[in-house]
């Protein structure tokens, strides 16, 4: 199976600010307090994955799962290591990303799709799929900044699962639509896979991954620690999930508080 991605030891970092005004930087600085901290994201990452294979990057909030198909995308580059991709990338790693607001619905369409590496021939050839995949036909000559978030995912999806790409890229947009559009995407996507497209996946329900994919690749804190079976890297995620959990609640209760579930990682 030839390599359709190939990350080699990846390390990303950031900058986190603690300080954003002159107040509160005079503040810190008064009290010997630092103005910035470095933040590992991904810790010398290294993956291969395959022309065909529909691999879920799994893992908490903050894992790293996120940076890591940024930098796929190429909308971020690596700190060290390398990340070559091979064919037309097509990404939804954010929702309406490559839609400009004060644009069309239509217009739009002509946009993202030219910036995804279709041709204007190939967007007017496929045009009304999209409309129709979308189902904002209604809405297509009114500015996207007056779209629900539901809308622009519609019509981001529809524009880039039609691109016909080598790998697509997918970042928890699934869970802004609502029911019937989630599964019409899940049905495009498996589409995509019958068609021995590369897919990299990342989404809080696990129940969902393993159903679509047939690799699953865990991160804990910037680090692969499971490559392998879908089924097994979930069954890890539920676990880290269950103890951040326990840690929580035993916070809460030595303050005297009760506390739920963190936000996005119900379910699965």
């Amino acid at each position: 199976m030839a390599p359709s991605i190939v990350i080699d030891r990846v390390t990303k970092n950031f900058t986190l600010r603690h300080a954003r005004s002159i107040k509160e930087m005079s503040v810190r600085a008064f009290r010997r307090q630092s103005l910035s901290d470095r933040f590992r994201a991904l810790d010398e990452v290294s993956l291969t994955i395959g022309q065909g294979e529909t691999v879920a990057l799994m893992g908490l909030n903050g894992s790293g799962k996120s940076t890591l198909l940024k930098l796929i995308s190429g909308v971020m580059q690596p700190d060290e290591g390398s990340v070559l991709v091979r064919g037309r990338v097509a990404g939804l790693i954010d929702v309406g990303a490559g839609l400009h607001p004060e644009l069309t619905g239509r217009e739009n369409v002509f946009l993202n799709g030219a910036i995804l590496g279709m041709s204007q021939a190939e967007i007017t050839r496929k045009f009304d799929a999209i409309a129709e995949f979308s189902g904002v036909e209604d809405f297509l000559d009114d500015q996207v900044k007056f779209y629900s978030s539901g809308m622009f995912m519609r019509l981001a999806f529809s524009i880039a699962a039609h691109t016909e790409p080598d790998v697509f890229l997918i970042d928890e947009v699934l869970a802004v639509g609502d029911p019937p559009f989630r599964e019409k995407c899940l049905d495009r996507i498996r589409e995509l896979r019958g068609e021995g497209r590369t897919m990299v996946i990342v989404a809080h329900d696990v129940r969902m991954l393993v159903g679509l994919c047939d690799r699953g690749v865990t991160l804990r804190q910037g680090r692969v620690i499971f490559d392998g079976a879908t089924e097994e890297a979930g069954r890890l995620v539920r676990e880290d999930r269950e103890a951040r959990r326990a840690a929580a609640a035993g916070t809460a209760v030595r303050s005297g508080f009760t506390t739920g579930p963190a936000h996005g990682e119900t379910g699965g």
